[in-house]
């Protein structure tokens, strides 16, 4: 396994870096060029789910775009209440949306596969993604819907509640998911996918990606409708967060003994393996009949913003596995671009980028040490 030094020595790549029109930049995230990590795996533990290492394959995201209306507050309001906000402005985001976005910020190859409303809210995420490195060739504009938007109710030590709206993500899509965007399916590395678009959607990319060989990772965000066996069937990684894991089983999350029962009884619903999200707790990885893999958090500087932290988890352990790296690396590596994120306010506008991980990994506890 390479050390970090050896990352540091391999070849550069064009950067990207955080150059969006959408947020102030933060001096944790202004770097230097970065380098492509490439693991190679050579020992049992870096089984990654049939994921090939060969860096050239991109990450596919599909989901959903939206317009977020941040609103800062200082409580959120009680039933019949009117409060004032702080401070309030639109900015690019969705599920979806940040995943790429996250991907692209990584230097890695990344689609997004989505739907926008032909008006001003879908032109600033249609700039927001490209300017995050993200190809939007397969983004597609309609008439028929307006641009998905969120309300976002930020509070001063980072937490948020949010109100969706589905709009295109919802109502903008055919009913069958067209050629041209399952030949780029076919050609991924991974499928990401969530639950801001209808149902149908994820289970057709789904099983023409099951088809073509192409893992899939489901986060649980998004609707809270049961996710339908014909998709569970399919998802290589679930990814839910303390919350959603409770509302999918219906079992309790407060501890981990309490989250470890409730993931056993998605294995048993044929789901082999749970990432799970856990806030100011890390995240954990169950594999069906393995011992459970434990990440801490890495701190971030300042919490400003929780809003995208879990989006650019999932996004950054994709392409970490995409790239070949181990399953204890993933995690870290994930860990490290969410303690980046919650320093920025906004969701697109926080994801760093490559180098900005690796000096944060560099400083913090889970250093590569087993590398």
């Amino acid at each position: 396994m390479k050390d970090l030094a050896q990352f540091e020595n391999s070849q550069f790549l064009p950067h990207r870096g955080r150059h969006s029109s959408f947020s102030t930049t933060s001096p944790n995230h202004r770097s230097k060029p970065p380098s492509r990590l490439c693991f190679t795996c050579t020992s049992a533990s870096a089984v990654t789910v049939g994921v090939s290492s060969d860096t050239t394959k991109p990450v596919v995201v599909v989901g959903s775009a939206n317009a977020d209306i941040y609103v800062e507050v200082d409580r959120t309001p009680i039933e019949g209440e009117t409060i004032s906000a702080r401070n309030g402005e639109i900015l690019a985001g969705g599920k979806g949306a940040n995943q790429a976005c996250c991907g692209g910020r990584l230097d890695h190859l990344t689609y997004f596969l989505g739907r926008i409303g032909d008006d001003a809210h879908g032109k600033l995420i249609e700039d927001a993604l490209r300017l995050g490195g993200v190809r939007i060739d397969r983004l597609a504009r309609v008439v028929t819907a307006p641009t998905g938007f969120a309300v976002v109710m930020l509070q001063p030590d980072g937490q948020n509640s949010i109100i969706i709206i589905g709009g295109a993500n919802m109502h903008g899509w055919p009913h069958a998911v067209r050629g041209e965007d399952l030949e780029v399916l076919a050609k991924a590395g991974v499928l990401l996918l969530q639950r801001e678009i209808p149902d149908r959607i994820n289970i057709q990319v789904a099983k023409a990606a099951k088809d073509a060989g192409v893992p899939i990772i489901l986060d649980a965000g998004g609707v809270e409708d049961p996710i339908p066996n014909e998709l569970l069937n399919v998802v290589d990684i679930l990814s839910p967060n303390e919350t959603e894991l409770g509302r999918l089983t219906g079992m309790p999350t407060e501890t981990f003994e309490q989250i470890s029962q409730a993931v056993l009884q998605l294995h048993e619903m044929g789901v082999k393996k749970v990432l799970v999200k856990l806030g100011s707790k890390g995240s954990a990885l169950f594999i069906d009949g393995e011992e459970a893999l434990r990440q801490a958090i890495i701190p971030a500087s300042e919490v400003v913003d929780t809003t995208g932290a879990g989006d650019t988890f999932t996004a950054a352990f994709a392409v970490a596995l995409v790239e070949g790296m181990t399953m204890k690396e993933c995690l870290e590596f994930a860990a490290a671009a969410a303690s980046l994120c919650v320093e920025i306010k906004g969701t697109i506008p926080s994801m760093p980028d490559r180098r900005a991980v690796m000096e944060r990994l560099r400083s913090s506890k889970s250093h590569f040490m087993n590398y």
